[in-house]
């Protein structure tokens, strides 16, 4: 009786033994199993490519300017480089206003991650194109003036980046322009119709005119082929000065042309144009502008890491510059009083 109950007890042992074996093995098995199912899974996640950023830059200008290299300086700075870690969609419209809201919605079709747009009538279309995509302002005239967003400091809706203030100079421009001609009664102001900010401007610059007791004349045309006649219109008007919207020079191209007009009318010139008095003109006052173009790609930065365009406060230009010419005044017969050279940051000769 005891041999048969030892030898129950050991069968029932050996199979204990063996069934927990099997057991073991086949957990082990599992675990192998799960462990290659982990494994392939994060190899094919690795080799799978990473969704490369678009960037969308939509610009009246017809080729590559000095503040476009700043912006794209600045995009390298931060370790994006063009063609390897973001692709920048271009859309230029050369000049012409009209082609901008077709061009901004090309970019909203190709899906791009950010609209960077230069210049107010640039926003002015991405804005009108789309109410998702993040769009980035490299240097707009007002913002908070043409209703892109809701404050300086919360934009609120899908639009940020930099304010160069330009309307809001105009009284300083009347200021240096009386400090030069005395005698000076009439001004005009040379606007782009196709410019929504246009408005802005000429309302700054008449209320600036008036506080100083001088006669406005706002010469609105609708595009570079109209300069001409619109200086014809001006010697007409017998103006003293004439104070040209930055568009004309920062967008179009149009500086040397103008500039070129003014002698031929020896009719004294300022904008906050930049490179205005480098291109001929007789006296520049306004941001210096190449500053925001390295912030512009700050901000597209922070929104590819997941920051909202509705709480990036937008930043204003906080230098300003004072450039004459007195190459251009020589030649309409005019001298600078020394006080006033006095103040410029850069004179040319």
């Amino acid at each position: 009786m005891n041999n048969k109950f030892c030898s129950r007890f050991f069968e029932l042992r050996l199979s204990s033994n063996l069934k927990s074996k099997i057991e073991n093995r086949k957990w082990l098995g599992l675990s192998v199993i799960a462990f290659v199912l982990v494994m392939a899974g994060a190899v094919a996640e690795a080799q799978q490519p990473k969704k490369v950023p678009r960037i969308g830059y939509l610009t009246l200008s017809a080729g590559v300017s000095q503040p476009e290299e700043v912006f794209l300086q600045g995009l390298r700075d931060l370790g994006y480089v063009d063609g390897r870690n973001i692709i920048i969609e271009y859309r230029r419209a050369a000049g012409r206003t009209d082609r901008l809201r077709a061009l901004a919605e090309e970019l909203v079709r190709l899906n791009v991650d950010i609209i960077v747009a230069r210049a107010t009538p640039s926003v002015q279309a991405a804005k009108d194109a789309t109410k998702a995509i993040p769009i980035v302002m490299a240097a707009a005239a007002d913002p908070l003036g043409s209703g892109f967003i809701a404050s300086l400091a919360r934009p609120g809706g899908n639009i940020t980046g930099m304010s160069n203030i330009m309307p809001e100079l105009a009284g300083k421009r009347l200021e240096l322009l009386r400090e030069i001609l005395p005698k000076l009664s009439r001004v005009a102001f040379l606007a782009h119709g196709g410019d929504p900010a246009h408005k802005l401007f000429v309302k700054e610059a008449q209320d600036a005119a008036r506080q100083f007791g001088m006669t406005f004349q706002p010469v609105v045309i609708g595009g570079p082929e109209e300069i001409e006649s619109a200086f014809s219109a001006i010697a007409r008007e017998r103006a003293g000065a004439l104070i040209v919207q930055p568009l004309f020079i920062n967008n179009l191209g149009q500086g040397p042309k103008i500039a070129e007009l003014a002698v031929k009318h020896r009719l004294p010139t300022a904008s906050d144009g930049a490179l205005f008095a480098e291109a001929g003109g007789l006296m520049y006052y306004g941001p210096d502008s190449l500053p925001l173009f390295r912030r512009a790609a700050t901000y597209v930065d922070k929104i590819l890491k997941g920051a909202k365009p509705a709480e990036l406060p937008v930043e204003q230009a906080t230098k300003f510059e004072f450039l004459i010419n007195l190459k251009a005044a020589k030649q309409i017969g005019l001298t600078i009083p020394p006080n006033v050279l006095a103040r410029a940051d850069k004179v040319i000769r």
